[in-house]
């Protein structure tokens, strides 16, 4: 990736999010991204974030210090277990044949992983 933009900064993204830390510009299969490196923090992992410059409002070049403070207060966390439970969940149950996948809401029983892995799982040992 070549890189010819290179500041510490505030990006501000339509749906008014907001992210602060070392700015670069990537280019990736060709095109111009920006990317925003956001250091680790207590707490939280350091974060990775690529834009295309159409989701982006507007870009305000800091200080290191005061973007490393905006970043610690915005506290962008990587991608929340959340999201790699529906991921996985998604990629489960477009394994198993359609017979086999269960879209029903479990929640009134133990969480083991996700529903499809319960499902997985009631098959393999006949539990209901």
């Amino acid at each position: 990736m070549a890189s010819s933009f290179e500041s510490w900064a505030l990006v501000e993204l339509f749906g008014h999010q907001r992210i602060a830390g070392k700015v670069t510009e990537a280019e990736i299969a060709g095109g111009k991204f920006l990317q925003v490196d956001v250091p680790a923090f207590e707490g939280v992992q350091p974060v990775t974030r690529i834009y295309s410059p159409g989701a982006i409002y507007g870009i305000t070049p800091l200080t290191e210090e005061t973007a490393l403070k905006l970043a610690e207060q915005f506290r962008v966390a990587p991608m929340s277990k959340w999201d790699a439970r529906a991921l996985i969940d998604s990629e489960v149950k477009r394994a198993l044949p359609a017979g086999d996948r269960d879209d029903q809401d479990d929640d009134n029983i133990p969480y083991w992983g996700s529903t499809s892995s319960l499902s997985i799982e009631r098959k393999r040992t006949g539990w209901t």
